[in-house]
């Protein structure tokens, strides 16, 4: 299944017009709003904490290896001179990232459904930010409206979820993953005849199978999805067919 690495900004030291905290700490309320999107959808991540920077997020994500992308989420800035003058939305990617591009342009048509000033969400490449440089994986950094604008820093703390469920949608498409809702978790029991259920990467009996479940073991369910389950079995998770899992 899909593992992501999740950096929400480190940057504490950048305040909301708002007086609703820093940069820092609101980056990290849309992670926690993203998560059951994650979990639902059966996509794997590791998450950086608050006391990292991003230099030591790149390097943890690089020293674990195996993700599948790197996602980072910021909010803007205008410069000196123009504080406050700005909106909208940039999803950064490197320039000869072809994946990179493929995930900005997906992440910026998800984002435009939410964000109320459309025509100004835009990707755009650059060599000069380390989280989308030096990640060895394919990565995007999103700087999802501007926190010295009282309009955008107001719509970010309104429309987590909506933008966690955008971010969400986008990670389903990139990874060509139907989107399930979250639902309340659920314990389920393997019901079969005795044989393993399968857990598969897709869910489908094209899906390749990541995992062999034994009868009468329990798992979570997260979602649902045409008589599939996104569920989690130890530290697998995948798809299950619903009708062998008893709940």
């Amino acid at each position: 299944m899909p593992k992501i690495y999740l950096s929400p900004s480190t940057q504490e030291w950048n305040p909301y017009i708002t007086g609703s905290g820093s940069e820092e700490y609101n980056m990290n309320l849309l992670a926690d709003a993203l998560e059951p999107y994650l979990r639902a959808n059966a996509i794997q991540w590791v998450r950086n904490t608050p006391e990292m920077t991003a230099a030591s997020s790149i390097r943890q994500a690089n020293e674990i290896g195996g993700f599948d992308f790197y996602l980072a989420l910021h909010s803007n800035a205008s410069g000196a001179g123009s504080e406050g003058s700005n909106r909208g939305i940039i999803a950064f990617y490197y320039p000869t990232s072809a994946l990179g591009r493929e995930a900005a342009e997906i992440f910026a048509a998800n984002l435009r459904e939410v964000y109320p000033l459309p025509d100004l969400v835009r990707t755009q490449s650059t060599t000069s930010i380390g989280e989308v440089r030096r990640p060895r994986c394919p990565a995007n950094l999103l700087e999802i409206g501007y926190h010295d604008n009282y309009a955008d820093a107001l719509w970010i703390e309104s429309n987590r979820d909506a933008a966690a469920q955008a971010l969400a949608r986008g990670l389903t498409e990139y990874f060509d993953l139907p989107f399930l809702y979250p639902q309340i978790p659920r314990t389920g029991v393997v019901t079969t005849a005795g044989t393993p259920l399968r857990l598969r990467d897709y869910p489908g009996e094209n899906g390749a199978v990541i995992a062999l479940i034994p009868n009468g073991e329990s798992v979570t369910v997260y979602g649902s999805w045409q008589g599939w389950y996104a569920t989690q079995y130890g530290g697998a998770a995948g798809y299950a067919a619903g009708a062998y899992i008893a709940l």
